[in-house]
């Protein structure tokens, strides 16, 4: 667990092909930077296609930002991820980066993370909602905590343009051809949905970390009787550990069972 001296860390996590998400993102780290004690940092999603396919298509060049690894994600307290709709859903690319989380899920490692959500469709009802649905189903198999935009601003509640964005998170329209550059307005809302974010992340964060070292500075020594029923940290005698050899077996509801949970019960990857 972090100390409270430790920058709280928030990734902001993106695939992006017309740079439209990219464009976003931005705005929502530049909310986000308003909030002091967070350290926020951009990643991309790596790219599934191929070159070729990538020409074809004329996308442009990807950004100067680094691709994040799915082990590395679990260095971060909270994430916002942006998501660009495929037929209402993640984009393959998306979905390849979580399936290689297995390892994650098994430990537990993101159990308790914060996350939100963000997006581009190419029309207004393109997806936005669904998209959110698709994602969800896997933060919260990790046992992630989902932090939606809400219309918590009145930005969502101005119908006198077009806005891409919803209760679920800050987004924007790109036109089915890509054509349309993100406008100021979803900026806006973008922005906004950033600071909000990086606000309740820290709050929860730092309760996080003052609980956690309150329990740790205050909890007596853990006392375990010997085979005479004499208190073995009173009388000197070895208290039973994992280097213990002579350690008698852990029960069922002890905490190195509980800790393991995840790879004793539930699929994984092995119902596949």
């Amino acid at each position: 667990m972090p100390t409270s001296s430790d920058p709280i860390k928030l990734y902001i996590v993106y695939y992006t092909t017309w740079l439209h998400v990219h464009e976003l993102a931005l705005a929502i780290q530049r909310g986000a930077q308003k909030v002091p004690g967070l350290e926020v940092k951009l990643f991309q999603i790596a790219e599934t296609l191929p070159d070729a396919a990538l020409e074809k298509m004329y996308a442009p060049a990807k950004p100067d930002v680094p691709i994040l690894q799915p082990n590395d994600i679990a260095e971060a307290d909270g994430f916002l991820f942006g998501i660009p709709t495929r037929y209402g859903n993640m984009p393959t690319q998306v979905k390849a980066f979580w399936d290689a989380t297995g390892s994650l899920w098994q430990k537990g490692a993101l159990v308790g993370k914060m996350a939100g959500t963000f997006f581009s469709t190419s029309s207004q009802h393109g997806g936005q909602e669904t998209t959110a649905f698709t994602l969800l189903t896997t933060l919260v198999h990790h046992g992630m905590i989902y932090v939606p935009l809400g219309y918590s601003t009145p930005l969502l509640l101005d119908n006198d343009m077009p806005n891409g964005g919803s209760a679920y998170g800050a987004g924007t329209l790109s036109n089915p051809d890509g054509s349309r550059a993100v406008s100021a307005h979803e900026k806006s809302i973008g922005e906004f949905q950033g600071e909000s974010f990086a606000k309740t992340l820290k709050a929860y964060a730092d309760g996080r970390r003052g609980v956690s070292s309150s329990i740790a500075s205050t909890a007596p020594p853990v006392a375990s009787s010997t085979n005479d029923g004499t208190n073995a940290a009173a009388s000197g005698a070895p208290v039973p550990s994992a280097e213990n050899p002579t350690a008698p077996a852990t029960t069922p509801g002890d905490a190195t069972t509980r800790s393991s949970g995840y790879r004793l019960y539930g699929c994984g990857q092995r119902c596949q």
